[in-house]
């Protein structure tokens, strides 16, 4: 490592004022940030730390019945604190990495960093959330860029996650093993207007719609009504854990086990 400062503010306004300064780099659970300055892919000179903002904590309901929380919640916090509210979403956050990964990594870390592999990318554009900033609302259709490409602009930080709660979901992921990380992930969620399916993991894009299974989802909400589709190869993430064959398939078994989990 290297010689930096660590600020943690109390309150959003003092952390954007942090962070204007030259050098800031907003913290949240560490879980991407902290290897990535050990490897001096990132140098900061000062790290405001995010986790002591009580405004940006916390799950609750919105008058509108919108599942709402904090940009600095734990991946623990939300799969203790929605289970009774958004039972899909508090799965999903609960089979996050392993206790120590979900007990410091924060929401609104995971989709700032916008990792190709990470669980609620899929999660906020499956379900259709807000992610909500300290200057705007961004819907997720519009938020995702592309691989650890965002909306986001310089010095703006993830403040709250408004997701609005579908009739039924689930999400369901082919777990690499030694990250914890989805190989593949497909989140799947019916809403009264219609289904939305995102995909993790797979695209060397990011996490993306597939909008043909959401088609054939709206027509009849069953896994048989994906078995005539398929998934192309195409810009799809090869490595030495999965080809990008490999990964189109995977897409489609995933979507299958999250309709019947549904």
């Amino acid at each position: 490592m290297y010689a930096f400062e660590i600020e943690r503010p109390e309150t959003i306004a003092e952390a954007l004022a942090l962070l204007s300064e030259e050098g800031g780099q907003a913290l949240g659970g560490g879980q991407t940030l902290i290897p990535t300055l050990k490897q001096r892919l990132a140098m900061p000179e000062t790290l405001v730390s995010l986790t002591a903002i009580g405004e940006m904590q916390g799950v609750c309901m919105s008058d509108a019945g919108e599942v709402c929380i904090g940009g600095a919640t734990s991946h623990a916090v939300v799969a203790r604190e929605a289970a009774d509210s958004f039972p899909a979403l508090a799965a999903m956050a609960g089979h996050i990495g392993d206790p120590a990964v979900r007990n410091r990594g924060t929401i609104g870390g995971s989709l700032a960093n916008n990792d190709p592999s990470a669980c609620y990318p899929a999660a906020a554009l499956g379900a259709g959330a807000t992610i909500k900033t300290n200057t705007r609302d961004i819907p997720a259709d519009a938020y995702f860029i592309g691989m650890f490409e965002t909306a986001l602009n310089e010095g703006e930080i993830i403040t709250e996650v408004r997701f609005p709660v579908p009739r039924r979901a689930s999400y369901q992921k082919f777990v690499q093993p030694a990250s914890r990380f989805a190989l593949v992930g497909v989140f799947v969620a019916q809403f009264d207007d219609g289904v939305r399916v995102a995909v993790t993991g797979a695209s060397e894009n990011g996490v993306f719609r597939w909008s043909e299974a959401e088609e054939a989802l709206n027509s009849d909400f069953s896994a048989a009504a994906l078995e005539p589709l398929s998934v192309s190869a195409d810009q799809m993430i090869g490595d030495l854990h999965g080809s990008a064959e490999y990964r189109a398939h995977l897409v489609k078994v995933m979507a299958k086990r999250a309709v019947e989990a549904a």
